[in-house]
């Protein structure tokens, strides 16, 4: 059957399609990337806020334009997991509903599948880390995800990943260092680790904190030139983990903390395990450690009891600690959390007003940012070639998809891959221009 996958939401979802591309492939299913050329349309859902659940309603009514006589559309993911009884009642174009452990499952659903009916799928999490060692890559050849675990122990009071996902299950460390040792072989530059908290590894399958020690063994892989860490929570970042970051030349001085607040009352209320005083003395440990390093953060306006004086404190905050990198999202309710239960909710438009106001002045913040790097030379990982034949790429401080670009021109030839030495000689607000050094010779 000819398969076409339509991927929503984050890297981890993004993986989970690519482990479904895998076992489909084994399974003698051929992945396409056009829909009207499939028998079979697999839509993987994004359920983790009203804005994203919206989309991924939206995407699903898309899809079924493309259902061919006989076709059949499926919808898998964390709002198939979340809502998948309800979405089975009220979407009847929908042929199959599959959660988010269901994967391995697929070929003997299909296989079994009679036309006409209508299935759901919603299995209960795995005990450990499900490893099926298949993967049909959709990124780019020369940069990869690898998720080093599956669900999340913190119950943050606004998150249902925990309830959609389960608990915490670290990935064994040899598994992780033979994908990365794969995708070497197959020309990968970027390894990019991913978890709901990847800081948290191996405390559950080792009983101690391993990421430092997973980040050493995948320093020692050659062909890899780039490591970066996403998702990572502020008070699980140890002294051994900055001690490799700082040592390692292969992992970026790059790091994605989601802090969410900068108030301890709403930190406490968010149910987070750090407060200010943590946040800002790991800020700083990484900033002495790194002096080059872009940390990336997000933040959550509008939380049940945000009340003037705490947003002008987490205001204060993002004047003062100038992130490199910043994120900011509107609180969104979501039933079955803490937080929906919780008094003292904000109002929508005062949501919005504050998230621009943290926003016009990041923009600031990042064009100074930038505006320092002009006359510097960076590393620079080709992406794409554009019309008029500059190239478009990012810098080791850049992760995929969410960061700055880095625009340039070169006197030779480049492709998408080469990682290039690029002086820069202007900046913006989100993006760098520049030139590629003559005799750099770090392209392969």
């Amino acid at each position: 059957m000819n398969i076409y996958i339509e991927t929503l939401g984050c890297a981890k979802n993004a993986s989970d399609s690519e482990l479904a591309a895998g076992i489909l492939e084994a399974a003698g299913h051929r992945i396409v990337t056009d829909p009207l050329e499939a028998e079979g349309i697999i839509v993987n859902t994004c359920g983790f806020i009203n804005d994203a659940k919206k989309e991924s309603i939206n995407r699903i009514f898309d899809m079924t334009e493309y259902k061919k006589n006989g076709g059949l559309l499926i919808v898998s993911g964390c709002l198939s997991q979340r809502y998948g009884e309800e979405l089975y009642k009220e979407m009847p174009e929908v042929d199959i509903f599959l959660g988010v452990n269901d994967y391995p499952s697929l070929p003997e659903i299909l296989e079994n599948h009679v036309q006409g009916n209508r299935e759901k799928f919603l299995s209960v999490y795995e005990k450990g880390f499900l490893e099926t060692g298949l993967r049909r890559r959709m990124e780019p050849s020369y940069s990869a995800t690898i998720k080093i675990a599956e669900g999340c122990n913190n119950v943050c009071a606004y998150c249902v990943i925990p309830s959609i996902r389960g608990p915490f299950r670290s990935r064994k460390m040899e598994d992780i260092l033979a994908e990365a040792r794969q995708l070497a072989a197959e020309d990968c530059k970027e390894i990019i680790l991913i978890a709901q908290d990847v800081t948290a590894y191996g405390l559950d399958l080792y009983g101690e904190l391993k990421l430092a020690a997973l980040v050493r063994e995948l320093c020692r892989i050659d062909g890899i030139r780039w490591i970066r860490l996403m998702y990572c929570y502020e008070d699980r970042i140890t002294d051994e983990l900055i001690e490799v970051m700082a040592q390692e030349e292969k992992v970026c001085h790059y790091i994605d903390i989601p802090i969410q607040h900068a108030s301890d009352k709403i930190l406490k209320a968010m149910n987070r395990r750090s407060t200010k005083a943590s946040i800002l003395n790991t800020i700083s440990r990484l900033r002495t450690a790194m002096p080059d390093i872009h940390i990336r953060t997000t933040l959550i306006t509008g939380f049940p009891g945000e009340d003037k004086e705490a947003f002008e404190e987490l205001e204060d905050f993002v004047e003062t600690q100038k992130f490199e990198r910043l994120g900011v999202f509107t609180y969104s309710k979501e039933e079955g959390t803490a937080a929906a239960r919780m008094k003292n909710q904000v109002r929508e438009d005062t949501k919005n007003r504050r998230k621009d106001i943290l926003m016009t002045k990041q923009l600031e913040i990042s064009l100074v940012s930038n505006e320092q790097k002009i006359g510097t030379v960076l590393e620079v990982l080709v992406e794409e070639i554009d019309e008029d034949g500059s190239y478009i790429g990012r810098s080791r401080y850049d992760a995929p998809e969410i960061d700055n670009t880095v625009i340039f021109s070169a006197d030779r030839a480049c492709s998408p891959g080469d990682i290039v030495d690029v002086r820069i000689t202007d900046a913006f607000d989100y993006d760098l221009v520049g030139r590629m050094e003559e005799e750099d010779e770090s392209a392969k």
